[in-house]
């Protein structure tokens, strides 16, 4: 079965075409990051204007990629949610206008089961169930996977997710947009024992998240600095800040799978590209006798293959949409 997918949740537009459940013929990706970086985030309206124009040619590049026509397609699966709204009516609305158009079965994915399952693409893949975590500049949480479409909550965070924290702090250092690559970067040159950023436990036992406090101390932190006019150890905070979230991330991971009795830990989302989260997991998991799945960067950020795999799924279940089928802002799966 060939697969178009098309993913545009956020500021990213992206097309790609699957041959069934594990072969990805193209993967395209249009990033808006020069529209938003002058407004240090993204402009929910810009995104959707910036989607409508490039969303023909990003499933054009993706077909002439693949070496495929339109016309041979037999599945299209789309974002359907969770995110921006406006930029997910253009991806969606498309998918299905040209599903009935040409008619083709549409089916509408959940972008959090995408992220889910985009470990699935490469070739090493866990058996089921594992723990999963995702975590992005929308959402952090915790899941239990059964199956291809069998996801189960088990932990979220309570207020600011992981990638927005890194944009926020990018921001407040004024290193520019998107915030999370260039933390990471200057990270590497830091001392992620130079400053005692907090750790947000929360309650013993406990699978959900905080960074609000994280970014308030940092905040705080900054602003003492500059108060005293002393010089400000950028690279010294993105350390320490990136050590205190990574610690959360990989020891609420660890616990998760504890008490599932999982063996397998995947982790997924844009934050699933930063280099420290990586080498932890990994470490952490070996450690403890689990074995850790990390998709390639390029499945970890916002993209269409992805969709396209848990659309496949989605698909041999059943599931497809009208034209009528609606967009949704927030998953149902948190």
């Amino acid at each position: 079965m060939l697969i178009l997918a098309i993913e545009s949740s956020c500021d990213d537009t992206a097309a790609a075409v699957l041959e069934d459940n594990r072969q990805v013929l193209s993967n395209v990706i249009n990033s808006q990051f020069e529209v938003h970086a002058r407004y240090g985030g993204i402009v929910p309206e810009l995104a959707s204007r910036c989607h409508i124009e490039n969303i023909w040619p990003v499933v054009h590049e993706a077909l002439d990629a693949a070496g495929i026509s339109l016309t041979e397609i037999e599945l299209i699966a789309a974002t359907r949610g969770p995110g921006l709204v406006g930029s997910l009516l253009v991806g969606f609305t498309f998918a299905k206008a040209v599903a009935l158009v040409n008619s083709i079965p549409c089916t509408g994915v959940d972008h959090m089961a995408g992220h889910l399952l985009a470990v699935m693409l490469e070739e090493q893949r866990p058996a089921f169930p594992y723990t999963a975590l995702v975590v992005s500049g929308g959402n952090t949480s915790l899941f239990t996977v059964n199956s291809t479409t069998e996801f189960l909550l088990q932990g979220r965070t309570r207020d600011d997710a992981a990638g927005e924290a890194f944009d926020k702090v990018a921001k407040l250092l004024q290193l520019g947009y998107p915030g999370g690559p260039v933390v990471g970067k200057l990270a590497e040159k830091g001392n992620p024992k130079a400053i005692a950023f907090p750790r947000a436990w929360l309650d013993q036992g406990s699978l959900d998240f905080s960074f609000s406090g994280l970014k308030t101390s940092v905040v705080n932190y900054v602003n003492r600095c500059r108060q005293k006019n002393l010089p400000l150890p950028v690279a010294d905070i993105c350390a320490s800040f990136e050590q205190a979230v990574v610690d959360v991330l990989v020891e609420k991971t660890i616990l998760a799978a504890k008490k599932s009795g999982h063996k397998r830990v995947v982790i997924g989302g844009g934050v699933a590209a930063n280099s420290q989260l990586r080498s932890q997991i990994s470490n952490r998991c070996s450690e403890e006798g689990m074995d850790a799945f990390i998709p390639s960067p390029v499945y970890c950020t916002d993209n269409a293959a992805m969709i396209g795999l848990a659309g496949y799924y989605q698909f041999a279940k059943g599931a497809t949409v009208g034209p009528d089928a609606d967009a949704f802002s927030r998953s149902p799966l948190n």
